[in-house]
């Protein structure tokens, strides 16, 4: 039986993306160091003893259960609006735990990739991913690089979070070099606000090219014309919130529109930061490109970090510890 996904919103999560994991993985990088046969044979043994015991809450939880929760606005003989896969490093076998905590929190996720340590990346086009949620650097570095689909670091859970409705799914974004191109940041970087703003108030007319997160908001579109209920009523709330002010606003603003993409707020704040914002907005999850932002947003958001590509001008150079101080 075929299945057309080309409607519905598919996120790919990893399991210690979805749950709490922590002590496992743990577990697992510490016996590495005696060998991996040793780091194997130990993770196994963990994981069987404890598969009946629920798995605590990951950052990316949240936001599956506000997703799935949009099905019940499913048209009969309608594709889904949204579905999950569990894409997981852990075994069949070890991932008897992973499933059982599925069933015991009532989510309504069928697919899933164990892959037995083999990489979950290769699966993502196979699985129609649109978002990869990951913990593992490496991972989303490789899907930000070969551009399969959006993809982000999660940040640990947040220690002091607000309880987050079902009801809703709120979902907030950085703009440039996540919703939008990296473009403008680099003239930033290189020649200054001032130049930055001169060029953007030139070029308002002119729709920025599109971001690594530019199919997923598109996708998100097409989910919020799907329900049944004015886009100004929708379940689906989309925020952006970014550094931009006056006059770079206004091309952000064309951009969307051109898009035929709807965002609910937009919040331009010049270089104040984004925190309050988001603790205002509430959302399931912020995904913004710099670590420097996320720093103090992730202890009460749940929130993502989208790694630049690797040949990207901004990238950070790790080996001479070179900070990019950011517009956005």
């Amino acid at each position: 039986m075929a299945f057309d996904l080309s409607e519905t919103l598919v996120v790919g999560i990893s399991a210690t993306a979805l749950f709490d994991l922590e002590e496992a993985d743990q577990l697992f990088r510490e016996k590495l160091e005696e060998s991996p046969e040793t780091a194997i044979k130990e993770y196994r043994k963990y994981m069987l003893k404890r598969e009946e015991k629920t798995l605590d809450p990951g950052t990316g939880l949240p936001l599956v259960k506000a997703l799935l929760r949009l099905n019940k606005h499913q048209g009969d003989g309608k594709p889904p609006l949204t579905e999950v896969v569990i894409m997981s490093r852990n075994s069949p076998e070890t991932g008897v735990r992973v499933l059982n905590t599925i069933r015991e929190l009532d989510l309504d996720i069928s697919r899933s990739a164990f892959t037995a340590g083999e990489d979950v990346t290769d699966y993502l086009e196979a699985f129609d991913i649109d978002l990869f949620l990951t913990t593992d650097f490496k991972d989303a570095q490789y899907v930000i690089d070969s551009q399969v689909c959006a993809a982000a670091l999660l940040e640990k859970p947040p220690t002091n979070s607000s309880e987050l409705s079902d009801e809703q799914v709120r979902i907030a974004f950085d703009g440039d070099a996540v919703i939008f191109s990296e473009e403008s940041e680099i003239i930033y970087q290189k020649e200054g606000l001032e130049a930055f703003h001169k060029a953007e108030d030139e070029a308002k007319d002119i729709p920025l090219e599109e971001g690594p997160y530019a199919d997923l908001l598109k996708k998100l579109s097409k989910l919020q014309n799907r329900l049944p209920m004015r886009v100004e009523y929708s379940p689906v709330r989309i925020a952006l919130v970014t550094s931009r002010n006056s006059p770079a606003e206004m091309r952000v603003i064309k951009t969307l529109r051109e898009w035929g993409v709807y965002v609910d707020e937009a919040f331009f704040l010049g270089g104040l930061p984004k925190h309050e914002i988001l603790e205002a907005f509430k959302p399931h999850i912020f995904f913004d490109d710099q670590k420097v932002h996320l720093e103090n947003t992730a202890k009460s958001i749940h929130a993502g970090l989208v790694p630049y590509q690797t040949n990207s001008e901004l990238s950070i150079d790790e080996n001479t510890k070179i900070e990019i101080t950011r517009m956005d």
